[in-house]
């Protein structure tokens, strides 16, 4: 068995692990649960920490602390309730970012005794949010919002305790097999494992850290409850007979020929097992009941979970990734998929290829768009009123080209998010930067720089050539590099991950006519729209998305672990920005309309829409680190 094979197989991980039954280990049954106790804890308790005094929720006293030997060491204080929380961190040059050293936390109690992590007494999140709840006046946090922390305590504990696949050089690995690697999550938001709906036991068979091969299942409906569409030229029924393969095949015939009905008459669905067992039977049992959706079995393709749960990789590296409908929460959104994003997305990707492959600059960059090619849903105008809630969104498919189409020989692809991550030893436990072998491989300054140009590139060409916004945060960005050395990226997830203002569009005869966002849907998401009239909307969803999350956590990375400078990082950002302006004389206009060296932009406020729900909307007004470096115009829009 070669070291790749060991990381990918999940037979592996049952044979070493003895609470193993049939793939399916006993939660929390053995001693090795809790070893990493106080470590996640502590880092549950101080991220959330971190978003209350970022989003100004807590008042705080912060005093720069020199003997922590980093720029921007911090050492922070705050009373909650009876108790005082001390903990060091960095005020980051980086949008003036907070980041807190989630194992220094310690409280004074009513005592005056202090529990540093990992004594018999750590911090504790029930102690933590007790204290959050009498600090804010009174007023009571929303059950939820426990529900999701409690969740991501428990969840981020299980998959601490699963044994490590050993890899001694994971940087060698393809983009998928890292999709599992990386277990770290979101380094922002709070809840960044909750999975609410999972059972600990779903958790292991399709959360992405296990790496559990898995099977979709297939639905037969009939063609006027449903939705397909497919960019041009793209055959969806065969696209779907090749994934489902020929067993189901056979029992979608037999379904036909019992019902008379043409093939042309039935919509083949794919759907998430998770998804069939606990939300689909209920909501679909009069179609089910009647023999008008029938379930036809499980597909051919086998697939594991990417970092996002419901984004499957194929194990051919040649088919399409399956993005499906899951109604579980993570990360404070429900996971499904409507039908006017469903219809949307081959729109937008062919829309999308349509303007790179017209544009020299664009083609000569090499970027790629992962094009979302075809998708089907349920539509759920078709059903009676009362069932609305009962099938939005809950059965849809979304089919997204594989990045594996696009690598040169010689050529990997790595998630950037994964970047800012480290590699872990036997235990469990961080060990070293994923990046080290190439960063000593290349040097500091130049693969830094490097990184910047070919990752800003593409996101403010789209902006400033095109006028196009796009939510291209570390999730949503694949580099692709050669021994370490970034060559281009490929960026994905376009089908509510876009933004435009038609009229400041440069080739709006190309813009795509799209489904209209329910009323119903708009007025529980209220930032979920694509096309709108503000300019400052288009800018500040690129500026969101990529320079305040994927940029500035590399930039605080690069500062913490290798040293480089936060303002040396932005400078290299703001050179790139400044010489492709220089490069494009022609787009003048709309490099003052979407002025990306704005003083402040405005981002929102994850923690405080938790806390405060968004009848207001939660934002928060930062300041922007490309703004030193500006070349001294103001915006005009």
């Amino acid at each position: 068995m070669t070291s790749q094979e060991r990381v990918l197989s999940p037979a592996v991980a049952i044979a070493d692990n003895p609470g193993a039954r049939g793939g399916i280990d006993t939660p929390f049954a053995s001693d090795r649960y809790w070893r990493h106790h106080a470590r996640i804890e502590q880092r549950v308790v101080g991220q959330l920490l971190q978003t209350l005094l970022y989003e100004d929720v807590l008042p705080y006293e912060a005093i720069a602390d020199p003997q922590l030997g980093v720029a921007g060491a911090t050492r922070f204080s705050l009373t909650l309730g009876q108790r005082r929380y001390r903990v060091d961190g960095w005020q980051c040059q980086s949008f003036r970012l907070i980041r807190l050293e989630h194992a220094s936390l310690v409280v004074e109690g009513d005592e005056g005794r202090e529990n540093p992590a990992g004594t018999p007494a750590p911090v504790s999140l029930p102690r933590f949010l007790e204290d959050l709840e009498a600090a804010l006046d009174g007023g009571t946090i929303q059950p939820g919002f426990v529900d999701e922390l409690m969740q991501t305590l428990v969840k981020d504990l299980q998959s601490s305790a699963w044994p490590l696949p050993v890899h001694e050089t994971p940087q060698t690995l393809g983009a998928d097999a890292l999709e599992q690697y990386f277990t770290d999550a979101h380094s922002y938001h709070p809840c960044y494992k909750s999975r609410l709906g999972f059972s600990l036991r779903d958790n292991q068979r399709y959360g992405p850290e296990f790496a559990q091969p898995l099977h979709v299942w297939w639905l037969a409906v009939p063609v006027r409850l449903a939705h397909q569409g497919a960019v041009s030229g793209m055959a969806l029924a065969d696209r779907s007979a090749e994934d489902a393969g020929p067993h189901v095949q056979a029992r979608l015939a037999d379904h036909l020929a019992r019902r008379r009905l043409a093939r042309d008459e039935v919509v083949l669905m794919p759907v998430h097992p998770w998804q069939w067992e606990n939300a689909l039977v209920t909501a679909l049992y009069p179609e089910l009941a009647s023999g008008e959706i029938v379930l036809l079995g499980e597909g051919e393709t086998a697939y594991t979970a990417q970092q996002s749960i419901r984004t499957l990789a194929p194990q051919d590296t040649h088919q399409p990734y399956l993005k499906l409908a899951m109604s579980i929460t993570n990360t404070s959104s429900t996971r499904i998929l409507a039908r006017h994003t469903v219809t949307n997305a081959p729109i937008i990707t062919q829309w999308l290829q349509r303007l790179i492959a017209t544009d020299e600059t664009a083609r000569s960059a090499g970027f790629v768009i992962l094009g979302e090619v075809a998708g089907v849903a349920l539509d759920e105008r078709a059903f009676p009123n009362a069932r609305y809630h009962d099938v939005y969104g809950k059965v849809g498919a979304i089919w997204r080209q594989n990045v594996g189409e696009f690598l040169a020989d010689g050529e990997q692809a790595v998630p950037f998010n994964g970047l800012s991550q480290f590699t872990r030893d036997a235990e469990g436990e961080p060990a070293s930067p994923f990046i080290a072998p190439w960063v000593a491989r290349h040097g500091l300054d130049a693969w830094s720089r490097q990184l910047v140009h070919v990752a800003t590139l593409p996101i403010i060409h789209l902006l400033f050539a095109e006028g196009v916004g796009m939510e291209s945060h570390g999730q949503n960005i694949v580099v692709i590099h050669r021994d370490g050395w970034p060559v281009r990226v490929a960026l994905k997830d376009f089908h509510d991950g876009v933004r435009f203002s038609p009229s400041h569009l440069a080739r709006p005869e190309l813009a795509p006519a799209l489904e209209p966002v329910p009323e119903r849907h708009a007025a529980l998401n209220r930032n979920s729209f694509i096309v709108t009239d503000d300019p400052h909307a288009v800018r500040d969803y690129s500026c969101d998305a990529f320079f305040f999350i994927a940029l500035a956590e590399m930039a605080i990375f690069l500062q913490r672990h290798f040293g480089l400078d936060e303002s040396r990082f932005w400078a290299m950002a703001a050179a790139e920005i400044k010489a492709y302006q220089r490069a494009h004389p022609q787009h003048g206009e709309r490099y003052r309309c979407f002025d990306v060296f704005a003083p402040w932009w405005e981002v929102e406020a994850l923690t405080r829409r938790r806390l405060f729900g968004d009848d207001d909307p939660q934002v928060k007004h930062v300041p922007n680190p490309l703004a030193a470096f500006a070349p001294g115009k103001e915006a005009a829009c």
